[in-house]
């Protein structure tokens, strides 16, 4: 669901103590499973281009006093010029979409084919919705460097946004089999799997993703684009819960399971019965959640 004024793809994310009833509470900017999937791209904003822009703008009065002993005045270094794909950079960075197409364009034309390029020129079509020209662009990445992961987790995310989920598993795994490592490309597979309730198997791609890095639900690059993630499924929490249990972070476990309480989860056995629970059965918080459920919240 888009909302008046935002980008479709620069929206704000449910977390667990959110209501989706009541949009004002809980809101906050993070990555969750149910998000829009990492988008890569290298130096989106290259320090020296930022370099560029701070002295360019930076008021006469604030720049430091000359010395009093001229002997000592040095002439400062000329600043060099933006190279046509900086120039594309800073137009992606203020989401002017078209510009930045274009000056990707011209930067491929002075600059041969690239890898690189296609990867960022496909990221500006898909941000400015034009999916088939994004994965053309994709393609062209992937072709020019086998080894290149981005592009192929490009394209799963392409058709991630066209609830293309099974097809977008297909491009997540490419991704994976070039670059095992990545944390946000095992949460993309996973988001995936999810939306297809296939549960177990997100399970084991968020449990792989938190193993790579325990904060990457929470941390994102400046290359990272997330969408709303409203009226997740009941099981998505529960499992979720699980997998924090399962790597001894009792403190989110409960925390998920107390939203997949408060969104009508009752079947309290299969708690009593996983080996994943069982390890913060004796937690704190744990055992008051167990004590004192909470009331479901209807619809």
């Amino acid at each position: 669901m888009r909302e008046e004024g935002r980008h479709p793809l620069r929206s704000r994310l449910l977390t667990p103590d959110c209501d989706a009833r009541d949009p004002d509470r809980g809101w906050r900017h993070h990555l969750a499973p149910h998000r829009l999937p990492v988008l890569h791209a290298s130096s989106l904003l290259p320090a020296a281009v930022l370099g560029v822009l701070v002295s360019a703008f930076l008021p006469a009065q604030t720049r430091p006093a000359a010395p009093a002993n001229p002997a000592s005045q040095q002439a400062p270094p000329l600043l060099r010029d933006v190279t046509v794909e900086e120039r594309a950079d800073i137009y992606l960075a203020r989401k002017s979409y078209a510009d930045a197409i274009d000056y990707y364009h011209r930067a491929l034309r002075q600059q041969g084919s690239n890898a690189n390029l296609w990867n960022k020129l496909g990221i500006a079509y898909q941000l400015d919705i034009n999916y088939r020209a994004a994965r053309k662009a994709y393609k062209e990445a992937a072709k020019r460097r086998t080894d290149f992961a981005e592009p192929w987790n490009n394209l799963g995310t392409t058709y991630f946004m066209e609830n293309k989920f099974r097809k977008s598993v297909k491009y997540y795994r490419q991704a994976l089999d070039r670059s095992p490592g990545s944390a946000s490309f095992h949460m993309n597979l996973g988001a995936s799997y999810s939306h297809m309730k296939k549960f177990p198997q997100a399970v084991e791609q968020y449990r792989e993703a938190l193993s790579l890095d325990p904060n990457v639900l929470t941390e994102h690059s400046s290359t990272a684009t997330v969408v709303q993630a409203r009226g997740a499924d009941v099981e998505f929490y529960f499992y979720l819960a699980k997998v924090f249990a399962s790597l001894a972070r009792p403190e989110d476990s409960v925390r998920y399971l107390r939203r997949a309480l408060e969104d009508g989860f009752k079947d309290l056995k299969r708690l009593d019965g996983d080996p994943d629970f069982q390890k913060i059965s004796h937690y704190p918080a744990y055992v008051e959640l167990r004590k004192n459920l909470p009331v479901a919240i209807s619809d």
